[in-house]
């Protein structure tokens, strides 16, 4: 019987089937045994997706005049089809007659993306292993198909596996790699073929002190290699060099991470890793900060630390001509402005043309910077270093993800559209439970062209629906646009109101800023509620082979954001009232959460057993705790005024505004779930004023608005923040959103996600009907909520 083929969100593949299709289980899968290594293992690798789908796993020959039916992969170097590919970056292309299948590619990688390309359209999904996706199951496996790829928007694409100590690392330690006890070549053998099966080239290995050095397992590198996978490393591994791990640097052997002072230590320690990796295809961090996460020691004069940087760049560069055996400028390097290094890149530091500068966000879905026009013209280009997962200050963000898919979006597209399509890094923490917003990522890096404002927000329904079934599209859309909401007027590990490394005011549990009297917090509880029923209608109605995967990519992190909430939002009552009621809710829920872990730990007979090994408590974080309960009122547990938001009674729905260009209503943004741009971020010529129209009392003379905006960063140093905003035509006021990152006022912007300007302004008396006109100041701005009294 002929196989359906699998239905890619937005056409991210273009196929076409026919009656040349061939059954697969009955070919023989041919591949020069000159061809990279890579195309070997392709080979053995689509025998085996064929063999998890039919049973039957196909011969595998380097004899080119083997009989019948044939899939023949080869690099552009060894065929003589498709010469428009040569020289090209990952490019492939598929053909198809009655007897043979020939996958050519530009590159190794680029054949290894045909032939995943087929496995996804026969029925094995990149989640396979990794998420538990179950294989669509055929005792045929037939398949034709003409295309030519394009090469990838993005050149590098990858993950950093990242804060490890409660997940990757204790699931290696204690189920996975029990033998070595540690994150190593098995886990990254796994990880490696994820990657590659989502498209990507490189991974960013795990680097905490927790964790043996990367490099002290030299298994794990070969095994990377082996599947065409790059390694990066984060912004403070310089030249590959974790010196987070004792093994790799120890002050009491090595002395102080200073090269003002050591610096004879520090080039030995980059000279010996270029060294011992030189074969491999890797991409170098230049520069350096301080040990692990801390600023760069020495001067704390930026001018006199961008001095030494430069030093730094130049003897790391030498190294790496001299190892590589080639000019620096055509080796990839990037440098991360990160943290104290934006401020120290501020201050003049010059970074050589062709090394890619890599710009971050805030480590909470905002990019802290893109280039300007004169960056752009760089030869290294740009690229974006994005965290769905955090530990830091003001809060950790390591537990579950809760980035809304809109927001990746506008920032990612705002980084691409000033240039940064030369390398993306995520952070993924230990790659689950963060599947969904992953495979977007690689999808977006793969083809950015293929999404836009409209379709963003509704892919990972389909893509859910396409594993799970189109009839529940409706209802993940439901799931994910309340659970993404939700969170982003607080994210769940931000549920304890606690604001770590700072006062042990602020560094304490609170209640939060929902309200049982206004009904917020009754609306919170019930919107959770109905998620959470949702949910679990789709899960009672799937095959029950689909419900290990849907808990872990979507059910434990809808199911624990609800008894998180619900932790809380119990615990508060109990607080304002004295009743034991809420007192035992709080509790339930926290022994809940339990449950909840300890069936992700159980499913599949363990095999995700200590991946979840706690709710990760970072270094000071208390959210995951108990809240004191009490048996009268008290106030002991308020919030801080200057930690409760405002909104007035009146609201505007801006999803009826009348919205000329520039201006964009975007679907998946801000409190109500759509947020008005106001033009895009890097349009300098975007102007323009949009009016909304407001009802006050008769007898008002005046009216108090508060506008609140996304904590946006500006797009570049000489840049701003701000909006325009009159009543009824007459005096404007300016709002600016400046702030100082670390301040109290920046902590409580991101624990909000939102920032909030007030004024009020007098009413024309002399007119019908009152309106608030909105200009544009800095474009890109964007509103997600009007309020007005």
């Amino acid at each position: 019987m002929k196989r359906t083929l699998l239905s890619l969100c937005f056409a991210i593949f273009a196929f076409s089937q026919n009656a040349n299709a061939i059954d697969l289980t009955k070919a023989t899968i041919i591949y020069d045994k000159n061809d990279n290594a890579l195309v070997c293992k392709m080979a053995n690798v689509l025998a085996d997706d064929i063999e998890r789908v039919s049973g039957i796993r196909p011969k595998v020959s380097t004899n080119s005049s083997a009989k019948g039916y044939k899939v023949v992969l080869a690099t552009q170097k060894f065929s003589n089809k498709h010469k428009e590919l040569r020289n090209e970056w990952e490019r492939f292309a598929i053909d198809s007659d009655k007897q043979t299948v020939r996958v050519t590619g530009s590159d190794a990688r680029g054949l290894a993306y045909g032939v995943l390309h087929i496995s996804e359209m026969i029925g094995v999904s990149p989640w396979y292993w990794f998420a538990d996706v179950p294989v669509k199951k055929s005792a045929q496996v037939e398949y034709s198909e003409n295309y030519v790829s394009k090469s990838p928007t993005i050149k590098y694409r990858g993950v950093f596996i990242n804060d490890e100590d409660w997940g990757m690392k204790t699931w290696a330690q204690h189920t996975f790699e029990k033998e070595l006890g540690d994150i190593g070549p098995k886990t990254y053998d796994k990880v490696c073929e994820l990657i590659l099966r989502l498209k990507g080239n490189m991974v960013a290995p795990a680097m905490h002190g927790c964790t043996g050095a990367f490099y002290s397992h030299p298994e794990s590198q070969k095994r990377a290699d082996e599947w065409g996978i790059m390694i990066t490393t984060s912004h403070c591994e310089p030249l590959l060099f974790n010196n987070a791990a004792k093994s790799e640097w120890d002050k009491a052997r090595d002395g102080e991470w200073n090269y003002e002072t050591n610096k004879t230590k520090i080039l030995e320690k980059f000279d010996n890793r270029i060294k011992e990796t030189a074969e491999f295809d890797n991409i170098y961090t230049t520069g350096m900060r301080g040990l692990h996460d801390e600023a760069m020691k020495g001067s704390t004069d930026n001018s006199v630390r961008a001095r030494t940087l430069e030093k730094v760049m130049a003897e790391q560069r030498a190294i790496l001509e001299k190892y590589k055996g080639k000019n620096a400028n055509s080796i990839p390097q990037i440098f991360v402005p990160y943290k104290e290094t934006l401020d120290i890149y501020d201050a003049g530091l010059k970074v050589p043309e062709d090394i890619t500068l890599v710009w971050p966000d805030d480590n909470y879905g905002y990019m802290k910077r893109v280039s300007n026009a004169s960056e752009r013209k760089r030869n290294g280009h740009s690229g974006v270093y994005y965290h769905l997962s955090y530990l830091g200050t003001p809060h950790d963000n390591l537990w579950i993800s809760t980035t809304a898919p809109a927001l990746m979006y506008e920032e990612l597209k705002k980084a691409y559209d000033a240039g940064a399509d030369r390398y993306w890094l995520l952070n993924v923490g230990d790659i689950k439970p963060m599947e969904i917003e992953m495979t977007h990522f690689f999808n977006m890096a793969w083809d950015f062209s293929t999404f836009n404002y409209s379709n963003v927000n509704r892919y990972q329904a389909q893509w859910l629906a396409n594993i799970y079934g189109e009839q529940f599209k409706d209802d993940f859309q439901f799931v994910l646009d309340n659970y993404y909401r939700l969170a982003w007027d607080r994210k769940p590990e931000f549920m304890g109101y606690e604001m770590e490394w700072d006062s042990n005011e602020n560094n304490r549990l609170h209640d939060t800023d929902f309200s049982f009297e206004t009904g917020s917090a009754q609306k919170r509880l019930s919107d959770y509620d109905d998620i959470v029923k949702a949910y679990t209608y789709i899960y009672n109605n799937v095959e029950s082979g689909l419900r290990p995967s849907l808990f872990e990519m979507l059910g434990y992190a809808v199911l624990s954001a609800n008894q998180m909430n619900r932790k809380y939002l119990f615990a508060q009552r109990n607080h304002e009232t004295g009743n034991q009621f809420y007192a035992k809710e709080s509790k339930c829920a926290f022994d809940s959460l339990t449950v909840l872990l300890n069936q992700y730990n159980s499913i599949l007979d363990g095999k995700w057993n200590q991946m979840m090994s706690k709710i990760p408590p970072g270094y000071t974080a208390k959210y995951h705790l108990m809240p004191e309960l009490s048996d009268k009122p008290t106030d002991a547990y308020k919030l801080p005024k200057e930690q409760l938001h405002v909104e007035f009674a009146n609201k505007v729905d801006i999803s009826k505004l009348n919205v000329p260009s520039p201006f964009r209503l975007i679907e998946g943004l801000g409190t109500d779930w759509i947020a008005l741009q106001m033009g895009e971020p890097l349009d300098e010529n975007a102007k323009g004023s949009i009016d909304v129209p407001i009802e006050v009392a008769n007898n008002a003379d005046s009216v108090t608005v508060c506008l609140s905006v996304l904590p946006m960063w500006p797009v570049a140093y000489e840049k701003g923040n701000s909006i325009i905003m009159s009543v009824d035509n007459g005096s404007p006021v300016t709002f600016k959103n400046v702030f100082k990152e670390w301040s109290i006022e920046w902590k409580i912007q991101v624990l909000e996600n939102r920032k909030e300007f007030i004024a009020t302004l007098p009413l024309n008396k002399n007119v019908a009907s009152h309106k608030i006109t909105l200009t544009i100041g800095d474009p890109g701005q964007i509103i997600q909520k009007i309020t007005y009294k």
